[in-house]
């Protein structure tokens, strides 16, 4: 028995914020500190950096479920299944519903519940709940979705990974640039087929990188202390990720048997593009081979980071030929990523 995606889908928000928009905002750092350096040099050194030169924001009536159930037909119509028949609907996220201009999440009831309602399955045996695991939620969804399968517990499952992170941004953190909002769904199934999941590794650092990536007050003081943005410590996500992503990548590929050189593309959690061609070239420095053309799709570019999104959104994208010069075919060997709060990790080794 094998486990595949029969289908994929996504949803991308139509506004779209280039970098310019940034110019008029006032910059802090941690301290409350004003930055000497003018916003064009800050916001050119963002982009040298992370390659983010627009992002996309959801519309202000539109929350996390609704672009979630958006991605979620897109994923089922490609895929051809009749909805009733899902047996789990797995959404991964981190921040449930945060309406505009509102400072708390709705969590209840859960993601999953809604998307689950919107679909209009009746079925009571589909179960539906929320994963909050980080960026890695997507992938870490689509493992447990094959363990369902694999166990006798289910024979199709709906995993998603949506996220509006334009809503809780400080907009006097320079880092808050790197983030945005999109959904991306998969339907996974039991096959006969010599395909699907391969291999998959996962695990949670959480010693001393809890911390990494957190809940903090603004940084222009004069705001608000009781509101809370999303804040991270980049420069310790980066050296975590660069260290120990290629080493759970080499785990997952050596787990499932396939040769490094037969590994067609990897589809990695679209964080931070210096930091993703770092982690790439360490991995495969971990076999001593030099990085392959064109391994790499990216749309970070244009999307910017919605954490749990990314991927899955990005597998849609090259599925459906939206992404240049990347395609995917049936019997390659693709790899999936990723890395996020927690600090966790994960991978997937995957025959299309």
């Amino acid at each position: 028995m094998n486990i595949k995606i029969t289908g994929t889908g996504c949803y991308i928000p139509s506004e779209k914020r280039p970098n310019s928009d940034f110019l008029r905002h006032e910059f802090y750092d941690a301290d409350g500190v004003p930055f000497d350096l003018p916003n064009e040099t800050i916001i050119k050194k963002f982009e040298a950096i992370t390659g983010i030169s627009e992002r996309r924001y959801a519309n202000q009536e539109l929350n996390t479920s609704d672009i979630a159930f958006e991605a979620a037909e897109n994923a089922i119509k490609d895929s051809g299944i009749d909805p009733e028949t899902l047996d789990y609907i797995i959404v991964a996220h981190n921040l449930g519903n945060v309406n505009h201009n509102s400072i708390q999440g709705d969590f209840i009831p859960c993601l999953a519940a809604r998307v689950k309602h919107r679909l209009n399955i009746s079925n009571p045996k589909c179960v539906a709940y929320d994963l909050i695991f980080g960026c890695p939620g997507w992938v870490e969804g689509l493992i447990q979705a094959q363990a369902f399968i694999r166990a006798g517990m289910a024979d199709k499952c709906l995993v998603i990974g949506a996220e509006i992170l334009s809503r809780i941004t400080d907009k006097h953190d320079r880092d808050a640039m790197i983030f945005s909002d999109g959904a991306g769904a998969t339907v996974v199934e039991r096959c006969e087929e010599d395909c699907g999941i391969l291999s998959f590794e996962s695990a949670s650092y959480t010693q001393n990188e809890v911390g990494y990536l957190f809940y903090g007050n603004s940084y222009n003081k004069s705001l608000s202390q009781n509101i809370r943005y999303i804040k991270m410590h980049g420069r310790k996500i980066y050296e975590f990720a660069c260290t120990h992503v290629p080493q759970a990548m080499k785990a997952c590929l050596d787990k499932s048997g396939i040769s490094i050189d037969d590994v067609s593309k990897i589809f990695i959690h679209q964080a931070n593009e210096k930091m993703d061609t770092a982690i790439i070239k360490r991995f495969y420095r971990l076999y001593q081979k030099p990085v392959p053309t064109g391994i790499m799709p990216m749309n970070i570019h244009k999307m910017g980071n919605s954490s749990v999104a990314t991927i899955p959104t990005l597998l849609d994208m090259v599925k459906k030929g939206n992404i240049e010069k990347q395609s995917i075919h049936k019997g390659d060997v693709i790899i999936f990523a990723s890395v996020g709060a927690g600090m966790n990790i994960n991978a997937v080794v995957y025959k299309c």
